[in-house]
């Protein structure tokens, strides 16, 4: 169905439309933004999966009754 879904073609036209829109001094910024989101998001991401355990269960545990919400 999908199978040259990606060709060379639409690369160059994804990459001619951003740089209409947003213009040629702006993509490296962008880039560079997108590049320390990422690297943000994989650090935290390592850090949530080193915190737990892998054999430890998964459980929820209810809220204490004196720190339940609306009392």
């Amino acid at each position: 169905m999908f199978r040259n879904a990606l060709e060379p073609w639409h690369l160059i036209l994804v990459v001619a439309v951003l740089v209409l829109l947003f213009g040629s001094k702006k993509l490296p910024d962008m880039a560079r933004g997108l590049g320390r989101s990422m690297r943000i998001l994989k650090s935290e991401a390592k850090a949530l999966k080193d915190e737990r355990p892998a054999d430890a269960p998964r459980t929820e545990q209810a809220p204490h009754p004196e720190q339940a919400p609306g009392h």
